[in-house]
């Protein structure tokens, strides 16, 4: 399992980056430093960003490739462990991802937590999913082609705004895009003994994580959180699911692809091969993250056609 060698590259310029004591780590001080991202240059072009108010009041981005024509609707919800993420950290794939897929794309920035626990950024997915759909006229959308995605902690919450509207009878998804998504709280999969510590995303973090989602580690049981447990998974829409080959959450990720295939889903897995955690941010970086996030664009292009 060797790392792909540009991100290898970008694993050495983090070296000692979360050398953290998750004992006495508090949300504001990992968001001061985690929410920083990577510097970049001069944004993709599209035809039109724009900021949005979605749900009440949470901020949201909307990302049109091009200008005039109804385009599907693609809603994804940004990673960062629940706790941090913004839509400016993942401003450059919410860009990539419109241009691959050719569909609208609307950021969401979810409550996080400690500050609203679980299940409040579920919800929060939900509402806006909603939303969108019904002002669909307004920004110029086709909501019967609706597709949403995540990345880590924001693939946990595309799966759980999927099952929600699934089971409330909102608007039918028509695609779920999946960046190596969290999917099982209890951590403790072959992967996460495998890369544990040196591989971006480390097990002690992934657990603190979970704490401040649920408010305690380890916790009950909730399939709304940990959707690798949930009965219900033949439901969900045709879905692709993208892990990581060097990544604690390499195999709980792979365990719900094929626990929903086996449901009777239309699930697609793609194994980013000498990939760590994240590896659709580093697109601009590591050619072949660059690959696999062209892969998934294509995908999108034909599920919302």
């Amino acid at each position: 399992m060797a790392l792909d060698p540009h991100m290898q590259g970008l694993l050495d310029q983090f070296a000692g980056a979360f050398a953290l004591d998750f004992a006495q780590l508090d949300a504001p001080t990992y968001r001061s430093f985690a929410d920083q991202g990577l510097a970049q240059g001069e944004p993709l072009a599209l035809a039109e960003v724009r900021e949005l108010s979605v749900a009440g009041d949470l901020p949201a981005r909307l990302y049109r490739p091009t200008a005039g024509a109804e385009l599907p609707l693609l809603v994804f919800f940004h990673g960062g462990g629940f706790v941090a993420g913004t839509l400016d950290t993942h401003d450059d794939l919410c860009r990539r991802l419109a241009l691959g897929s050719g569909a609208a794309v609307v950021s969401v920035a979810y409550r996080l937590a400690p500050e609203a626990p679980f299940p409040s950024a579920p919800e929060d997915c939900h509402r806006a999913t909603c939303e969108l759909v019904a002002r669909a006229a307004e920004l110029g959308v086709d909501a019967s082609r609706l597709g949403l995605a995540g990345d880590s902690a924001g693939g946990n919450l595309a799966i759980a705004a999927s099952r929600l509207l699934a089971r409330r009878g909102g608007p039918q998804v028509s695609a779920l895009c999946l960046f190596y998504p969290v999917t099982d709280q209890a951590c403790d999969s072959a992967s996460y003994r495998d890369f544990a510590k040196g591989h971006f995303l480390e097990a002690q973090m992934m657990q603190w994580f979970w704490r401040q989602y649920l408010g305690q580690w380890p916790a009950p049981l909730d399939v709304l959180a940990s959707p690798l447990h949930a009965d219900d998974l033949g439901r969900l829409p045709p879905t692709l699911l993208l892990s990581a080959e060097c990544d604690p959450l390499r195999d709980e990720g792979e365990a719900f692809a094929e626990r929903a295939r086996a449901a009777g889903a239309e699930v697609r897995l793609v194994r980013g091969e000498g990939m760590l955690h994240g590896f659709a941010s580093f697109a601009p970086f590591v050619p072949r993250a660059a690959a696999y996030l062209g892969q998934a664009t294509a995908w999108l292009r034909a599920a919302l056609a």
